[in-house]
């Protein structure tokens, strides 16, 4: 029998993944079933058995894989210690952030804000499931709080201000953002970003 490379693995539970990402979507964490999954995914359940055991650690490799890659969004943004560069500003930086979630929507062909606020609402009913989404949102105020360390340092907030509080703001804004697209429908990376923009001035 072939030996099944770490590239073919990968790349199945990123099927099985997303398939489960589609189903949640759908029909919510809650309601979603391996058999769902399965279907979805359009391989053989011993297929997907043989990647995850069930539906809690694809909910875990979901949770722990950052499928938004906002965090990763935001560590981009800031520029390398003794380059000399300046991060960009807040509402650029806030822009790029939710630019990203919407493009990466479109490359997987997934609602990921839609996801994210089944996320919220699944958090917030399963303590397990808040224990396995808790690291992820740490890792995102983590990352805007290294944003704002290098923003104060540029002069783009001012002298003294605290990075850690900073961050906390920062990262109430992304699920601001999401709320409104999928409850309102309005807002728009632009737009969100002009309105911190007015705030700042």
């Amino acid at each position: 029998m072939p030996k099944v490379s770490d590239e073919h693995r990968t790349e199945k539970r990123q099927q099985i993944i997303a398939a489960t990402l589609r189903c949640v979507e759908r029909d919510g964490f809650h309601k979603t079933t391996m058999a769902a999954v399965v279907q979805e995914s359009g391989l053989s359940a011993g297929s997907v058995y043989t990647y995850f055991r069930g539906k809690h650690e694809i909910i875990h490799a979901i949770a722990s894989s950052g499928v938004t890659g906002v965090k990763d969004a935001i560590n981009g943004l800031i520029p390398e210690t003794g380059s000399g560069e300046a991060p960009p500003p807040p509402a650029q930086a806030l822009e790029a952030a939710t630019r990203h979630l919407l493009d990466l929507s479109d490359q997987l062909g997934i609602n990921l804000p839609r996801i994210a606020l089944q996320t919220w609402a699944e958090a917030a009913r399963d303590p397990e499931f808040l224990a396995l989404m808790a690291p992820e949102a740490r890792g995102i105020r983590a990352a805007w709080r290294r944003y704002a360390e290098a923003a104060i340092v540029a002069g783009q907030f001012r002298e003294g201000a605290d990075p850690e509080k900073i961050a906390m703001v920062l990262t109430g804004l992304l699920p601001g953002f999401i709320l409104q697209l999928v409850v309102i429908g309005d807002v728009t990376p632009e737009t969100y970003a002009a309105g911190l923009t007015d705030l700042l001035d």
